[in-house]
């Protein structure tokens, strides 16, 4: 494990500036500056509560279209505290086989029947939707943040109200990048009110700290009153509550637009170098496969001023080692030539 320094487009590590594609702040908003209060100490419901998170919670909520918000200290807490509370023993849990870490654990956590489809496969989550279940739930990602792509949230969307399942899905990246005015995946693809439990996280577009969720009031309710996430364990403090609120008041739709810039740029410079790139978002990989020729590969962007770091199992599939390259609006046009150029050098030394 590194450490390093980053600032904007740049991270340094042992001295050495390199250009940062691993970054998740997507939309890469300049700084403003907080005032740090005292930090909460103690959990929201004994004396950890104030203004801000109403304020901020209000605006989520606003954002969704839903009646209501919580926020939670992070947004795999969000996933554990959200998805336990209101998934019961005896309900069954349809779950996409790419699913972030935190779905696959709070879906444990739940005692519920977990049936995995095959990914983003609508046949087969037809097929073991019709499995028995006293509620049903299906959920899924919207950016998936291993390959990429986007969830078929259209047909997922059917095939739920035909069997009168709940739809959750985990847009953390898809959150404030995607769909008008940064609604996320479900906006994109128009199926916002269909969507029945939103989670996501303040950490990824709007680059600052923190996860919420968004629902009926009901719903927010029950995980207030009942999610472990949430209830045991201090709260965020109120400074960076403070600071999301800001960011999610900026002008977000002028960096989400050079951020699909920069996204386009990058990925046709990569297909002209002869990658075979299949995303359609910031999140790009670049598959390599074996384990050690992706830690070469990784090395060898390092050597020359590129940070991608190589991903391998058991994050990914065994000889399923990838870049995993994520776009920023903080590179420029430049950056992201000097990259390409890197990378067309990298091309020549691993694939020829």
């Amino acid at each position: 494990m590194r450490y390093g320094i980053t600032k904007g487009s740049k991270i340094t590590i042992n001295n050495k500036e390199l250009l940062n594609l691993c970054s998740n702040d997507y939309l890469g908003m300049p700084t403003t500056k907080i005032q740090i209060k005292q930090s909460q100490s103690s959990s929201r419901l004994v004396s950890g509560n104030d203004e801000s998170f109403r304020k901020l919670e209000e605006a989520l909520a606003k954002h969704k279209s839903h009646q209501s918000s919580l926020i939670y200290p992070t947004g795999y807490m969000a996933n554990l505290g959200a998805i336990s509370s209101i998934v019961k023993k005896g309900d069954l849990i349809l779950s996409d086989e790419l699913n972030h870490a935190s779905i696959i654990e709070s879906c444990k956590l739940t005692d519920a029947k977990v049936s995995i489809y095959k990914h983003n496969d609508m046949e087969d989550l037809n097929k073991k939707i019709k499995r028995s279940g006293k509620n049903k739930f299906v959920i899924t990602e919207g950016i998936f943040s291993m390959d990429g792509d986007l969830s078929s949230l259209k047909q997922i969307t059917e095939i739920a109200e035909k069997s009168k399942a709940i739809t959750i899905i985990d847009d953390a990246h898809g959150d404030f990048v995607i769909g008008k005015d940064g609604k996320g995946t479900p906006d994109h693809f128009k199926v916002a009110k269909k969507i029945d439990l939103y989670i996501s996280s303040l950490s990824k577009g709007l680059g600052s700290f923190g996860g919420y969720i968004t629902s009926q009031k009901n719903v927010v309710d029950l995980c207030i009153n009942k999610s472990k996430s949430f209830i045991y364990t201090s709260a965020l403090p109120s400074f960076l509550v403070e600071y999301s609120f800001k960011r999610f008041q900026s002008d977000r739709e002028a960096q989400k637009k050079k951020l699909e810039k920069n996204t386009k740029q990058l990925t046709n410079g990569l297909k002209e170098i002869g990658y075979e790139v299949n995303s359609h978002s910031q999140i790009i990989p670049i598959i390599i496969g074996n384990e050690k020729k992706a830690m070469d590969f990784g090395k060898f962007l390092f050597d020359n001023g590129v940070y991608a770091q190589p991903i391998r199992y058991p994050t990914v599939p065994k000889n399923n080692a990838r870049l995993r390259i994520s776009v920023t609006a903080w590179l420029s046009g430049t950056d992201i030539e000097k990259s390409l150029d890197i990378f067309e050098k990298a091309y020549r030394k691993f694939y020829n």
